[in-house]
């Protein structure tokens, strides 16, 4: 692991050493479940279990100090009670950081190295139906790429039909029956979209907008893993919502959900790691 910058054109080996790394700091030989954590998400990583494992994320190759206020870098490992391990992603980097695709893939990637069968991704984002609440948690059925990227490149062909695995997105909704649906559009931010940007997001099918997400799962798919995505909508998108969007607004909603998305989420991937136990 002499020397990171030698591996960086190959985001694969990278993503390889990285889980080496891993391996070698924690003593642990591979994982189960990766999950990321989203804007109000992280409460759930205190309910899923025993601490095996934390280690600041930017001493991983790979993985680099997160650049936004209220985002933790820290990777940890957690056994649920069925004795299923858990990484939990504390350190996701944006596309909108500008690091490139496969800086912001990286984490999912050396999850899968890591030997992670299943991915469950999170996000705070901006909603476009009026009927969600800020604080209401959504389950995503579905994504359109609007970042013109992709983690993928040449001749890899890759399905994407069931990206978001159904069998996971039931046991979601046994978990918390009341959960709504929707269609996660990926812009490439750091802007807030427009009025005109949510009503083409409307017109395109898409229920939840944000800046995250869609990539990641498109690099799990490549990878192998199953997928289960879930959305905090934090405010209503610009010209849906009445009045004008700002960042402490996102965290405020996402602090007074913490309790129900923290259950819903820790729930949901204590059911997947029964299921998928070893």
């Amino acid at each position: 692991m002499t020397d990171h910058q030698h591996h960086s054109s190959d985001p694969y080996q990278l993503a390889k050493d990285a889980a080496h790394a891993l391996r070698e700091a924690s003593g642990i030989d591979h994982i189960d479940i990766a999950v990321t954590l989203g804007s109000g998400w992280s409460g759930a990583a205190d309910l899923l279990g025993t601490e095996l494992f934390r280690i600041p994320a930017d001493s991983i190759p790979g993985f680099q100090k997160p650049s936004v206020k209220g985002h933790v870098g820290t990777l940890r490992i957690i056994e649920a009670p069925s004795g299923a391990r858990v990484l939990v992603l504390g350190a996701r980097t944006h596309y909108y950081e500008g690091r490139g695709v496969s800086a912001t893939v990286h984490g999912v990637r050396t999850a899968a190295e890591f030997g992670a069968r299943t991915l469950v991704l999170t996000n705070g984002c901006g909603g476009l139906n009026e009927q969600w609440k800020p604080g209401s948690p959504v389950l995503i059925t579905d994504h359109i790429n609007f970042t013109g990227d992709s983690p993928i490149t040449g001749a890899t062909f890759v399905d994407q039909t069931d990206i978001y695995t159904p069998r996971l997105r039931e046991i979601a909704k046994k978990v918390d029956p009341s959960l709504d649906e929707g269609v996660y559009m990926q812009f490439r931010g750091p802007f807030y979209e427009t009025p005109a940007e949510v009503h083409m997001a409307r017109v395109l099918g898409a229920s939840l907008v944000g800046m995250s997400t869609v990539l990641e799962a498109m690099a799990a798919r490549e990878a192998g893993l199953e997928v289960l995505g879930f959305s905090l909508v934090t405010n209503l998108a610009a010209g849906i919502s009445p009045t004008p969007l700002n960042h402490e607004e996102v965290v405020e909603a996402g602090r007074a959900a913490a309790p129900r998305l923290a259950k819903l989420l820790s729930d949901t991937i204590h059911t997947i790691a029964k299921e998928s136990d070893r």
